[in-house]
């Protein structure tokens, strides 16, 4: 027997509700059950957001939910035999079988080509007629593992008690399992019509194989040689060069980038989700076969310019189109956020507050080195050099985040006029949000240009000269032309309103200050409270308290965000993807440091709900911090220069009564927005009704 699947998680003609959130649910709690898993919650949370990336149904009412989860500590499958069957989004109809694939986060690689040689046999006819027509829990596993063990179905089913069998004589699927869907073999140069393909899933467990072998049977029926390279997590063994060669046209079925796309420069190319590969192998097929006779038909060029994602194949709305690219360039910033961030603490732990100020590193560093010290001794000259380096790597934040948006949309091509837009909008003060739309013009108007068609003379100068120069151009001449004038007028307008609010109420103006300080995280709302604070701190005295208050109230308002969507990630970590819990660990130290920026992955991907929770836990935490005196003469540093703060433990208590208070807002707009989108039973954290699969799961 399999050590993947026992009769404990197999449960045979069960209603588990009408929904794939509930099914999902129940197939988590009885993996949890049976000791699979350390925890609902995170298994859950994985498995619904890789079924909400992509539904998991596919044609013959076969379902298989999947996921890698930290908090799986085996590999598993858990089976359900519906009754009445639920819509996985699969075209033919609702599922009755499905198989929930849970793999830990660092699965070994026998484990995962097991798990993968199952997905493949769910396309097999045979096999999911007799897990229809098995009678008993153990007669599932002997099929299960009989497939594993590429036994046929009829002698499994037979013999339910054996555990393995002989290797099946089609050794072509055994290498499939093992990352290689055809042999490797060089195929005749004079056959006219071959195609290749290559299949890849995020996940790399069951997608990537089964539309492998849909679209090998749909070439197969046409009289087609084709032959996949299966880029999943059991491994990868590349298409034999002269396969290559000899192709007429390439297949990607990717939702991930595809491995040294440049193998195949030149080849008419068909692009989709791994899905539909699955539920419409034929019509690619049709699709390679006309592009291969279509002079300008799309062609991958020597630098792989088709987008690492599906941007303009069918399956990806607009809206997820463009969400897809922003977590892309938040995800290769949070680096520079993270180590520049801590980079800076340092810095001031070692050097003193006032490094910041006046250019002092700077200073520090040009007249002086390890063996010539100044001062203050080593312990300045380090914190100059921390600074520095801390600085330096915050100001790749904006240009990576519009250079890594654009490369979501435009792939390499798009990388440079991303870049190039995101420098543009920190030199007019655009923060973050002017960044956002740098990237999305560079990257929008990049991939634009890859559609066009071009002569064979000029295609290989297209994504290495003429693309990024004319994006350039087009994103940054935006920047400077359209949207730097008015981001310049607002800042001018907003540091001229502040001045004339100091002579107003305290609690007011740390008030306005908490809330500007949330409102663009970086960007040039933000940027005027801060500068405004930062300008003040020159005319602090002893007798003159009200610049340190208002640098104190900033810089408490400023700590909120990140580390308010930390503590929300603790408190439900249903909301929340595995990569913002993983964000969340990091900004419990970003928001400790007053990195504002650490809040950036939550504001990208939920900026409607985050940014004003934000903003009311802000505005608390500033009006706090005004209304008790606390002072400040740091300008940066967060609680890491608690030695330059008066009243430290107000300064405490104001930013834990904001973080607090923007974690439960957050939470309660999370929990509206899932009750409005989902049928009000499949809610995350409501209970499935017992009639649903016959009890409640806890969570």
């Amino acid at each position: 027997m399999s050590s993947l699947i026992t009769p404990e998680l197999v449960t045979l003609d069960r209603n588990f509700g009408a929904s794939p959130a509930e099914v999902i649910r129940e197939l988590t709690q009885i993996v949890v059950d049976n000791g699979r898993a350390s925890e609902f919650d995170g298994l859950y949370t994985d498995a619904l957001a890789r079924e909400q990336k992509t539904a998991t149904g596919v044609p013959g009412g076969i379902a298989i939910p999947h996921c890698r989860s930290a908090a799986v500590l085996e590999p598993t499958l858990a089976m359900v035999r519906l009754d009445p069957p639920v819509d996985f989004g699969a075209k033919d109809g609702p599922a009755d079988l499905v198989f929930f694939i849970a793999a830990p986060a660092g699965a070994d690689q026998e484990h995962l080509k097991l798990l993968a040689k199952l997905a493949r046999s769910l396309i097999k006819k045979d096999f999911t007629a007799a897990l229809r027509a098995a009678g008993s829990a153990e007669e599932v596993v002997a099929l299960v593992d009989g497939a594993l063990a590429d036994k046929p179905a009829a002698e499994a089913s037979a013999a339910p008690a054996a555990a393995a069998a002989a290797p099946a004589a089609e050794g072509a699927a055994a290498e499939a399992a093992g990352g290689k869907h055809a042999a490797q073999t060089a195929v005749d140069p004079n056959r006219p019509r071959s195609l290749v393909a290559v299949t890849a899933c995020p996940t790399g467990i069951a997608h990537t194989y089964m539309a492998a072998d849909s679209l090998t049977a749909a070439a197969k029926e046409a009289g087609i040689d084709l032959q996949v390279e299966t880029q999943g997590s059991a491994g990868a063994t590349p298409l034999d060069p002269a396969v290559i060669e000899a192709a007429s046209a390439v297949i990607f079925a990717v939702d991930v980038d595809v491995r040294e796309k440049e193998r195949f420069a030149g080849k008419p190319v068909i692009q989709s989700p791994v899905k539909r590969a699955i539920d419409e192998p034929d019509v690619m097929v049709r699709e390679a076969l006309a592009a291969a006779d279509n002079p300008n038909a799309r062609r991958v060029s020597s630098t792989a310019d088709i987008s690492e994602h599906v941007g303009a194949a069918a399956g990806e709305s607009f809206g997820g189109k463009l969400k897809r690219a922003l977590l892309t360039g938040v995800s290769y910033m949070i680096p520079f956020v993270a180590g520049g961030g801590l980079l800076i603490a340092l810095g001031f732990l070692l050097g003193g507050y006032d490094i910041a100020l006046n250019g002092k590193a700077d200073t520090i560093l040009g007249a002086n080195t390890l063996f010539n010290l100044p001062d203050g001794g080593l312990g300045l000259y380090l914190g100059a050099v921390l600074f520095k380096i801390g600085a330096l790597s915050m100001a790749f934040l904006v240009p990576a985040l519009a250079g890594y948006i654009a490369y979501a949309l435009a792939d390499r091509p798009g990388i440079a006029p991303g870049f190039t837009a995101g420098a543009a909008a920190v030199f007019m003060g655009g923060g973050f949000i002017g960044g956002m739309v740098g990237g999305l013009i560079a990257g929008f108007f990049a991939h634009w240009l890859t559609t066009l068609p071009a002569p064979r003379w000029l295609r290989g100068l297209m994504p290495v000269v003429i693309i990024p120069l004319l994006a350039s151009i087009v994103a940054s001449g935006a920047m400077f032309l359209f949207i730097g004038g008015p981001i310049a007028a607002l800042t001018a307008g907003l540091n001229a309103w502040l001045s004339g609010l100091t002579g107003t109420s305290a609690v007011v103006l740390g008030v306005i200050l908490g809330l500007m300080m949330c409102f663009d995280l970086g960007g040039p709302v933000n940027k005027v409270a801060y500068s405004f604070a930062v300008a003040g701190l020159s005319a602090g005295s002893l007798t003159n308290q009200a610049p340190y208050q208002i640098m104190a109230a900033v810089m408490a308002a400023g700590m909120v965000p990140p580390l308010a969507m930390a503590l929300a990630t603790v408190l439900d970590r249903r909301r929340f993807s595995l990569a913002e819990r993983e964000n969340g660990k990091a900004a419990w130290l970003l928001g400790a440091s007053f990195i504002s920026e650490g809040a950036i992955p939550f504001a990208a991907a939920d900026p409607l709900r985050v940014i004003p929770a934000s903003m009311i836990g802000g505005a608390v935490t500033g009006g706090l911090c005004m209304a008790a005196g606390v002072t400040s003469q740091a300008p940066h540093g967060g609680i890491f220069v608690f030695f330059a703060i008066g009243n430290l433990l107000m300064f405490v208590v104001s930013i834990l009564v904001g973080m607090v208070i923007t974690a439960l807002v957050v939470l309660a707009l999370k929990r509206y927005a899932v009750a409005r989108a989902e049928r009000p039973e499949t809610a995350a954290g409501t209970p499935v009704a017992a009639g649903a699969g016959g009890r409640q799961p806890a969570v």
